[in-house]
């Protein structure tokens, strides 16, 4: 039998080659994608090609075509969405993980560090002892799982398994701050539960649910015959980085009985930094939580982690049965000799993948590189950040603040009393500021105004950036209103 003709081996000269021109790229001394478009597009078209052009072909285009011409997300300038460019040692892992352990499963080092790194997860975010987790993909994800277990606890507590047998024509409800990322919406259309089923609390003057208002929509829809199946809170939405009242929301849902669920995606590991570790204050009643470490963290994007009370009801929720391909492999348990002997943990009945990488290996370089120490660090620099946009906005004549910063993120806008339509004059300066300068947040609405919204996530922000984003943001501001 003849050999594939794919490049089988040679790591060592490629990963070079790319890894200075990785290093070329991270210097952001380049122009954007779209100022070479063309050459670009035309570059990348054509027909599948019949004849390879091999490895060192391949690297050649990765050098010239795609690299320089790469997204804008991992400059340190970035402050966009909630996703920063990785750091070097979670890429590297990640790397090291494709070649070594394309699989999360079988007895591997690979497979250990899935659950060692999700109990060290667990008690970086300050979660209890006996929430035990899996990874997925995102947030958007995690959350869906999480809510899966939300639905599988509220419908046997009635007698009824609804990933076996469905949820029948019972009228339900997910109660969320009207600020909640709408993946809480995906999800409950994903489950089953109709994204009409989600309840929007109304939010307060800060952002946070209002729990009066969470309280009265239970009381009513229980005596409606509704069946609640989550109250989710937020730790740090993504308008405004607000932390809902966790115990308020939480004790709550315990007085009823529904299951309590904390979004965390981008803020649970806010804890860290004690000056807000106490609006972390309820965070024990939960009963699951999300965490998303290609956040906060720096790890590259696909890495997200959900944490249960009880895993058992997440293989309820999404076990898919026995396959006789994938059982009939491997030995008992208690009979191991070889690594392939044992899938280990079945991860793929805990949520929606089978096929998954080894994502644990990841947030174990994290943490093996910098400690909690280094995470907290970095918690504490970017919400610094942040406060140091507000107190300089709050200086400024000119510039308005719009939301007292909780965690790294904060929401303000160019303001002066000849300005007629403020949210379109800010409108303008938010486009401007994005193609002229290599700054780039995002735009938010807070109590009903434009805002404009730098999220601090990126390890590569230096302070130097802060400030140069407030000088910009005047500058363009000024130039606009003497038009």
């Amino acid at each position: 039998m003849e050999r594939d003709t794919a490049e089988t081996g040679g790591f060592s000269p490629l990963l070079s080659r790319l890894g200075q021109q990785l290093d070329a790229f991270l210097r952001f001394d380049g122009t954007d994608a779209v100022d070479r478009r063309e050459f670009w597009t035309a570059a990348l078209n054509g027909s599948v090609p019949e004849e390879g052009i091999g490895a060192a072909g391949v690297v050649d285009e990765l050098e010239q075509t795609l690299l320089p011409n790469g997204s804008v997300i991992s400059s340190p300038r970035f402050y966009g969405w909630i996703t920063a460019g990785p750091t070097t040692v979670p890429t590297v892992a990640s790397a090291a993980a494709m070649i070594a352990a394309p699989q999360r499963y079988t007895i591997t080092a690979f497979n250990r560090l899935e659950e060692l790194s999700l109990e060290w997860l667990a008690q970086l975010c300050g979660l209890r002892e006996h929430m035990r987790g899996v990874y997925t993909s995102g947030g958007s994800v995690a959350n869906l799982v999480a809510l899966g277990a939300a639905r599988q606890f509220a419908f046997e507590q009635r007698g009824v398994d609804p990933a076996a047998d469905g949820i029948g024509t019972a009228g339900v409800a997910i109660y969320t701050s009207a600020e909640a990322h709408h993946s809480v919406h995906r999800s409950a259309a994903v489950l089953g539960l109709g994204r009409a089923a989600v309840r929007a609390v109304p939010v307060d003057e800060q952002q946070r649910m209002d729990v009066a208002a969470l309280a009265a929509m239970i009381e009513a829809d229980v005596a409606a015959g509704i069946v609640p199946v989550a109250v989710v809170a937020a730790a740090g939405t993504t308008n405004t980085g607000a932390v809902d009242p966790l115990r308020a929301a939480g004790e709550i849902a315990r007085r009823h009985g529904i299951w309590f669920h904390v979004d965390g995606a981008y803020g649970l590991v806010g804890i860290l930094d004690e000056r807000v570790a106490p609006l972390y204050d309820g965070l024990e009643l939960a009963d699951s939580a999300i965490v998303d470490p290609h956040k906060w963290m720096g790890a590259p994007v696909g890495i997200a982690a959900t944490f249960v009370r009880d895993r058992a009801l997440l293989h309820r929720a999404f076990t898919q049965g026995p396959s006789d391909y994938l059982e009939g492999s491997f030995a008992d348990q208690d009979d191991v000799e070889t690594s392939v002997d044992s899938l280990g943990i079945p991860y793929g009945d805990l949520a929606v993948e089978l096929s998954a990488p080894s994502r644990g290996v990841v947030v174990w370089s994290i943490l093996r590189e910098i400690g909690v120490a280094g995470i907290r660090a970095r918690i504490r620099r970017h919400n610094d950040f942040a406060r140091y946009v507000a107190e300089r906005v709050r200086r400024h004549p000119r510039l308005e603040l719009l939301a007292e910063p909780v965690l790294s993120i904060c929401c303000f806008r160019y303001a002066a009393p000849d300005i007629e339509d403020l949210d379109a004059f800010n409108s303008r300066l938010l486009r401007r500021l994005v193609r002229e300068t290599d700054h780039v947040p995002s735009s938010t609405v807070v109590n009903g105004v434009f805002a404009i919204r730098p999220c601090f996530l990126s390890a590569r922000t230096t302070h130097a950036d802060v400030e140069d984003l407030v000088e910009a943001v005047i500058t363009i501001g000024d130039d606009l209103r003497e038009r």
